[in-house]
């Protein structure tokens, strides 16, 4: 592999006893959203846009690679809600924006397609996601996907998955009927919480579950065999008995798959709130969750955020499933989506704005539209495979060896002994994968395995919290 070369900063070694406190207390930002910090911890892998530059590089990583997945981003929905963290436009910008939208996003698939010769490349997995990817026309979903056939080679038996909300299957069930005839088997619909003073307290319309039923059923009569039910958890004044609720009219709906999302305060409107939610909160909602989903017929092993009730079926997207196991590389086209090859990892226009302006113009120059690109280095490249491996709470010991030639205990040795020493993981016959105790402190498991940079900045923000703390302190005394 073409890995850049290693930062000082990436060079250094840390205590596991201290890393592993930092990720318990920085719980909120420990997970597997990698990189941390990345201005700062990814700044010597950033490659400069002069004279074309990032285009090239970000064109030249996927030589070599026959097999990707593939995510197209749609960056609207009916309202921004005030726990969301993705890129998302203007909702009053939704019926003007939609079709030029897509007339961009049909450029960039061109303009990849001849980048790497994608007609010579294989899809293993394929998400539209948001966003609220079931918004827009499903005429315009249309144009995404035959864009998609012409430029990529389908892999026998590959879905594609797509999400959408209660209100919109409730209310426009042709749609439904209309992305199904597409070739869509898997949909995804967000419920996220059913409990009344928190649909109120995060300006979500608190009659969402009269919609659900009538979705489920508009969903089923389509003729969705894959359904999944998104819930969230981790929310300031989110009460037990409230989250029980919300657990049981999931299981109501009978869907194949129960996904539990936790709140991630970056980046959200509610940031402010993340320091009112503590991680003995957090687990309590979690290993509730754990018991009843497991007595409703729905299985997931510790660490993992889906739940299937088909066995054999571990209930995730085609596309996160190769991407989780595997490891394997994921082209993101649209507003701000993320890209990652072998070797790079990258942002599109629009991360940081949330406006289609800078995306827009890039296209219309007829240049890639990233916004950052990073060429990894083989310490970085592993922080992120490993990270977004705990969404299945395992880490595929033959997939990391494959990728980078080295086995986990060798690049690892002290991780690996630090957790198997105090019961957080244990082996399998193919897996490093968490135990229940592991599962309950994933966030400091987590940072264990995060490139050196990342965990400084960990170490940096801890150090700066006790300090906060100890201030405070003596102020109260």
């Amino acid at each position: 592999m073409n890995w850049n070369i290693t930062s000082p900063a990436d060079r250094q070694h840390f205590a596991p006893e201290e890393i592993f406190a930092a990720g318990l207390t920085q719980h909120h930002l420990a997970n597997t959203a990698y990189p941390i910090g990345h201005l700062t911890t990814m700044r010597p892998y950033r490659v400069t846009r002069r004279a074309g530059e990032d285009d090239r590089v970000a064109a030249a990583a996927w030589n070599g690679i026959d097999e990707l997945c593939l995510y197209v981003h749609v960056p609207f929905c009916e309202k921004r809600c005030s726990f969301c963290e993705y890129t998302v436009v203007d909702p009053h910008q939704n019926q003007s924006a939609e079709d030029t939208y897509y007339d961009l996003l049909l450029r960039e698939f061109e303009m990849w397609g001849r980048a790497i010769d994608s007609q010579q490349k294989t899809l293993s997995g394929f998400d539209i996601g948001g966003g609220t990817p079931a918004l827009p026309k499903a005429a315009n979903t249309a144009r995404v996907i035959e864009a998609a056939q012409r430029q990529f080679r389908f892999k026998p038996g590959m879905q594609i998955s797509i999400e959408t909300t209660p209100r919109i299957a409730a209310n426009d069930p042709q749609k439904m009927r209309d992305l199904h005839a597409l070739g869509i088997d898997r949909i995804s619909m967000g419920v996220q919480i059913i409990q009344p003073s928190l649909l109120k307290a995060l300006g979500r319309n608190a009659s969402t579950v009269d919609f659900n039923l009538k979705a489920r059923d508009a969903i089923r009569a389509a003729g969705f065999e894959k359904f999944n039910i998104d819930l969230m958890y981790g929310f300031a004044r989110q009460s037990l008995s409230g989250w029980e609720a919300t657990l049981q009219h999931a299981i109501d709906l009978n869907p194949e798959y129960i996904t539990l999302y936790r709140m991630r305060y970056k980046g959200t409107q509610i940031a402010g709130q993340a320091a009112q939610v503590t991680r003995e909160q957090i687990n309590a909602l979690a290993d509730l969750a754990k018991a009843k989903l497991s007595a409703a017929g729905y299985t997931a092993n510790a660490g993992k955020n889906t739940y299937s009730r088909i066995a054999g079926d571990p209930g995730t997207s085609d596309y996160l499933t190769t991407r989780v196991i595997d490891g394997t590389p994921y082209l993101g086209l649209g507003l701000g989506s993320q890209s990652l090859s072998h070797v790079t990892l990258s942002y599109n226009a629009g991360a940081a704005s949330k406006n289609l302006t800078l995306y827009q113009q890039k296209i219309e120059e007829g240049r890639l539209p990233l916004q950052d690109l990073y060429h990894l280095s083989r310490e970085a490249a592993m922080g992120k495979m490993i990270s977004v491996a705990f969404y299945f709470g395992e880490i595929n010991l033959a997939s990391f060896q494959r990728k980078f030639g080295v086995t986990v205990e060798e690049v690892f040795p002290h991780e690996v002994a630090f957790v198997l020493q105090r019961g957080l993981m244990e082996y399998t016959d193919s897996t490093l994968r968490l135990t229940v105790e592991g599962a309950r402190q994933i966030n400091g498991v987590i940072a264990l395995f995060y490139a050196p940079a990342v965990k400084e900045h960990l170490l940096q923000l801890s150090l700066a919290d006790s300090g906060i703390e100890r201030q405070r302190d003596r102020v109260m005394a």
